[in-house]
């Protein structure tokens, strides 16, 4: 298990801010995804370059806050690299880490499979409920909404390859390294499995946008990666296998996604 800070008092004169970017994580994220991105749904009716904005928000948005969290780490004298797993892997995962990621990655294969294969690029719902003025939502079944992101263009497909690294490099980062640390220092001696448990809810709470499936799913992922990161006390194999699994809708041709929401 890596070497987590054992006292909030660690953090020193950033404890506020660290208690405040972890509570973000937590309770806003969830809410500012699910605006933007239900925003998101209705520019794509108007705009044809609707995707190539919203990923530039994203990019904006994630580094932005990655270096909030980076500044506020620096300020916390006592909270070393490694504590954040900002090291090399320490040591190898043990049989059911292995186990949990190959489980994972047979998951991810199988998904990737079926989106090539078109299954779900039958039209959905053409209805829209309007919220607010200049808002809108698709009609999307649940666990669906996430097609909507998917790159359809070269030139969306750049820009979608920067935001899967972002993802796995800024991601990681946040909700692994820089949130576990603040939630160790803040519930001395918690389990490693309540670490992972913990991670997992934080992370698939911040994608409520995609529905209940949605949010277990990213969960079980967040669950994983944090074990990983644990067993090996370094974010470099999360940051990779987070990074891949997002890069891999690169390989799901534009037309196998819906129509209706390019």
């Amino acid at each position: 298990m890596t070497d987590l800070p054992t006292a909030f008092a660690d953090f020193g004169p950033a404890r506020l801010s660290a208690a405040v970017i972890a509570a973000y994580l937590v309770a806003g994220e969830p809410v500012v995804g699910y605006v933007l991105h239900r925003r998101f749904e209705g520019w794509l009716r108007t705009d044809p370059a609707a995707r190539r904005s919203f990923y530039r928000r994203l990019l904006v948005l994630e580094w932005g806050l990655a270096l909030v969290g980076l500044v506020v780490w620096v300020a916390a004298s006592d909270v070393g690299a490694a504590q954040v797993g900002l090291v090399p892997p320490q040591r190898w995962p043990g049989v059911l880490s292995w186990l949990a990621v190959a489980a994972l990655l047979l998951l991810v294969l199988a998904s990737t499979r079926t989106l090539r294969s078109g299954a779900l690029a039958g039209p959905p719902p053409e209805v829209l409920r309007r919220t607010r003025p200049g808002e809108a939502r698709h009609a999307e079944p649940p666990g669906h909404a996430t097609l909507a992101l998917l790159p359809r263009s070269r030139s969306e497909r750049h820009l979608f390859a920067l935001v899967g690294v972002t993802a796995g490099v800024c991601e990681e980062w946040l909700y692994r390294g820089f949130f576990l640390a603040v939630v160790a220092a803040l519930v001395p001696g918690l389990p490693t499995a309540g670490l992972v448990l913990v991670a997992g809810l934080g992370f698939g709470l911040a994608h409520a946008y995609q529905g209940l499936s949605g949010v277990l799913t990213t969960g079980v992922l967040g669950g994983v990666l944090a074990g990983l990161y644990l067993a090996t006390g370094s974010l470099l194999l999360p940051v990779l296998l987070h990074a891949a699994i997002d890069l891999r809708f690169l390989l799901v041709p534009s037309s196998a996604l819906p129509r209706a929401v390019a």
